[in-house]
């Protein structure tokens, strides 16, 4: 999965900004900002906290 617009539709689904994101999951601004984007590839444990931050499956990031 390259860059996600999944995660941040989920993400304005629920109404959060991204420092709400970030601010739940322990990741830095900007790195989350890269993956939105699609300029960075989240590893595994990385969008299984984006998920829990999101309170979302997994598989709802991954569709």
């Amino acid at each position: 999965m390259s860059g996600d617009p999944q995660i941040r539709r989920v993400r304005e689904h629920h109404n959060l900004s991204q420092q709400d994101v970030c601010g739940r999951s322990g990741i830095d601004v900007a790195t989350y900002s890269r993956i939105e984007q699609g300029h960075s590839s989240p590893k595994l444990d990385t969008l299984i906290r984006i998920a829990d931050a999101l309170g979302v499956p997994l598989a709802d990031l991954v569709r």
